[in-house]
């Protein structure tokens, strides 16, 4: 969750790195900093709260001959948000700056043998400890010192270092946190993320897990914990700076709504060849194997995991394969049942999703094969697992995410009508039948975003209630808790979701007068059933928000307000009948005033166990 970004080069870098840090907002902080190299000595700038206070630190500290710095913005995980405990850190010197991200496990340990040895600590965090072990094993190499300090540390991160005596090199590792490189002509940029130097350059370097790194205005060179330089392409980003943007609309979020059908679109293109059949050219997961496949576990944290919901009930009914789906961080402490014909799905829209990744490895330790289905190419997923499904929504800045939901849904359809290909599960017929459906669905979804205007409508009637209910079944019930968890996320509004068969167990206590109960009531075998729920909710003289099928007039006599979407099958029902809910949440927060591309408490990417 924390933002790294650091520079070195020719150009004066006190600025790239704060506007560096300025695109890292999405991932959610609660203090910034910056370390620079001026005048031969690494002064240090550090604020607690949004990036306007560091700028006012900034304001007249000049550092204009600064050349090689580092900046951060910090994520409490170890030690409450304070100046104190900002990044980065320093040794006892003031000749080590570092910045990290992630979690250092052993560092109690670490501490006490430091803080035995002379060491003088002035934060409460773990990654302090970084900084004074580079100070303990530095003899003139800074490489060296970081290789040793990578030996000495146990747990997930990524951390850059900087050293006064040697103004033009950064040093740095990483293990399972993200880290990649951006090269420009006499100068390089390292970072979390690739928005923090995406107006100054497109040409990228991953770094890899359990790697090392130096940097210069000469060159980069990628290492193994060896020192043994590794080969590894320079990869063009085809992201436009714009892509950064809120091309006129007012926020990140309301952007990456509108961007939805592009973005599946893209998930779809190739994948479903006009000849017939599903192409997945990732997926690196041989048809004989999956042919053999007898369970799949899918595990995902969130709005992924609402994601995989829908993927439980589309691939046991397209594949015919019994599917299981587990919050990733409860699967790694428990003893799942796996074996070499299980199939597990790691779902993580960055790719570093902590627990995910956990959950990933654990199960190829007990034998199980592993596909990973992320946004990011290069992200930690792809390593950790056999086959990925690249979801191709591209960037998202906004915290809540929309647009990478969607094509997530649109990747396990993929995968649903490959492994029933695989197996012989649905005939060419049905599966070209299936897939003509899904090629329509970007169409409908412009066409529906492009005529919308009764959410905003229904917001303003509801904004002000102090609770709302969330019902659905089948394939409506994934779509009703992701539509919570929106209104949750961005609203602050107390907010259940439940399956609507649930509801006389214990939620219909909670209904009062006029009670908004937002129900998915899409076309459906259960719907029906659906409709009997409703009755019951309006017996109690809650009021109905119902999401249904286009044409279905009929819905009007059971609700007060009615959101339609196009009519589409029954499982790719889910791919249009989120998006409305999406709307919802958005209008209820901006009625409410609040900041929806950067709820509190939230980060884009967790990072962090």
């Amino acid at each position: 969750m924390c933002g790294i970004i650091a520079y070195t080069g020719t150009r004066s870098c006190t600025d790239l790195l704060y506007q560096g840090l300025r695109k890292l907002e999405y991932r959610g902080y609660d203090s910034a900093g910056l370390s620079v190299l001026s005048g031969g000595r690494i002064e240090v700038i550090r604020a607690v709260g949004n990036m306007d206070s560091l700028e006012k630190e900034l304001e007249g500290n000049g550092h204009s001959d600064a050349r090689l710095g580092l900046g951060h913005t910090r994520w409490a995980t170890h030690g409450r948000p304070s100046t104190e405990n900002a990044h980065p850190h320093s040794d006892c010197t003031g000749n080590v700056s570092i910045v990290l991200n992630g979690i250092i496990e052993n560092y109690v340990n670490l501490r006490s043998e430091l803080a035995a040895n002379g060491h003088e600590f002035t934060s409460e965090t773990d990654a302090e400890v970084v900084a004074h072990l580079i100070e303990n094993h530095y003899n003139g190499d800074l490489l060296e010192a970081v290789r040793l300090t990578y030996a000495d540390i146990e747990g997930h991160f990524a951390f850059c270092a900087i050293h006064s005596g040697h103004p033009e090199l950064i040093a740095g590792a990483r293990k399972e946190c993200p880290l990649l490189i951006g090269v420009g002509k006499d100068e390089a940029f390292i970072a979390s993320a690739i928005p923090a130097f995406l107006s100054e350059t497109r040409d990228v370097i991953v770094i890899g897990d359990e790697e090392l790194f130096v940097a210069t205005p000469a060159g980069v060179t990628i290492m193994d914990l060896e020192k043994n330089e590794l080969e590894r392409e320079v990869t063009q980003v085809n992201w436009d700076v714009d892509a950064a943007e809120k091309a006129g609309f007012e926020t990140f979020m309301r952007k990456e709504i509108y961007e939805q059908p592009d973005s599946l679109t893209d998930t779809i293109a190739g994948r479903l060849p006009d000849g017939g059949g599903v192409v997945l050219d990732e997926m690196a997961i041989s048809d004989e194997v999956l042919a053999g496949i007898d369970k799949i576990y899918i595990v995902a944290c969130g709005t992924s995991y609402h994601a995989g919901m829908v993927g439980r009930y589309v691939l046991e009914n397209w594949s015919g394969v019994a599917v299981e789906l587990d919050v990733a961080s409860e699967f790694r402490y428990r003893d799942p049942v796996l074996s070499p014909s299980t199939l597990v799905v790691g779902i993580s829209q960055s790719g570093e999703t902590a627990d995910t990744l956990a959950a990933m490895r654990q199960a190829r330790k007990l034998g199980s094969k592993v596909l990973a289905i992320t946004n990011i190419m290069g992200s930690q997923a792809t390593r950790d697992a056999d086959g990925v499904i690249y979801t191709r929504a591209g960037l998202e800045i906004g915290v809540a995410a929309t647009k990478s939901h969607v094509a997530q849904i649109a990747a396990i359809h993929l995968l649903a009508l490959y492994l029933a290909q695989a197996r012989g599960a649905m005939s060419a017929g049905e599966i070209d039948g299936i897939a003509s459906e899904l090629k329509a669905v970007p169409e409908l979804l412009q066409t529906y975003l492009r005529h919308e205007a009764t959410t905003h409508e229904i917001a303003k009637r509801y904004y002000q209630q102090p609770f709302f209910l969330y019902l659905g079944r089948g394939v409506g019930l994934p779509v009703c808790l992701e539509g919570a968890l929106k209104l949750k996320e961005i609203s602050y509004i107390p907010t259940e979701a439940y399956a609507a068969g649930e509801m006389k167990h214990g939620p219909i206590a909670l209904l009062d007068e006029g009670s908004p109960v937002v129900v998915v009531a899409t076309d459906g075998h259960v719907y029906d059933k659906v409709i009997s729920n409703i009755e019951e909710v309006r017996a109690r003289s809650a009021a109905v928000i119902a999401v249904a099928t286009e044409g279905n007039e009929g819905i009007k006599a059971y609700s007060d307000d009615v959101m339609f979407v196009p009519a589409t099958s029954e499982l790719l029902s889910p791919l249009l009948s989120v998006v409305p809910l999406q709307l919802l949440a958005y209008h209820i927060a901006q009625l409410k005033g609040c900041n929806v591309d950067q709820p509190r408490n939230l980060a884009k990417t967790v990072t962090v166990e």
